[in-house]
């Protein structure tokens, strides 16, 4: 053995957390810090509170059940688990049309 390998190695850390300065973000933030699109869609204010739990319920079920694409009877479950119930007479589908957000000049 030689006299450098009696000597112990110092270790240095080059993957410190770098701030970046213009804009106060960590630069080197991966996936699991990163906010989901339904997360930052729902504090931009694009969806409401019960949008956003329905979303999340959904999310919760294809999770726990493995099934990306779950049937409409599924979804149908899922909105009686949070707890909705039909209370009201139904009501024409053309109700719900969202109106035109740029109407053609």
């Amino acid at each position: 053995m030689t006299e450098s390998d009696k000597k112990p190695k110092t270790f240095i850390e080059r993957r410190e957390t770098v701030i970046e300065r213009r804009i106060g973000l960590d630069r080197r933030r991966g996936p699991g810090h990163r906010r989901s699109e339904e997360r930052r869609a729902a504090e931009e204010g694009q969806m409401n509170d019960d949008q956003f739990e329905f979303l999340m319920a959904m999310d919760q079920y294809k999770k726990q059940n493995q099934k990306p694409f779950p049937t409409w009877t599924e979804v149908l479950e899922v909105i009686w688990a949070l707890g909705y119930r039909k209370v009201e007479e139904p009501q024409s589908l053309k109700s719900f049309k969202k109106e035109q957000e740029h109407a053609p000049a």
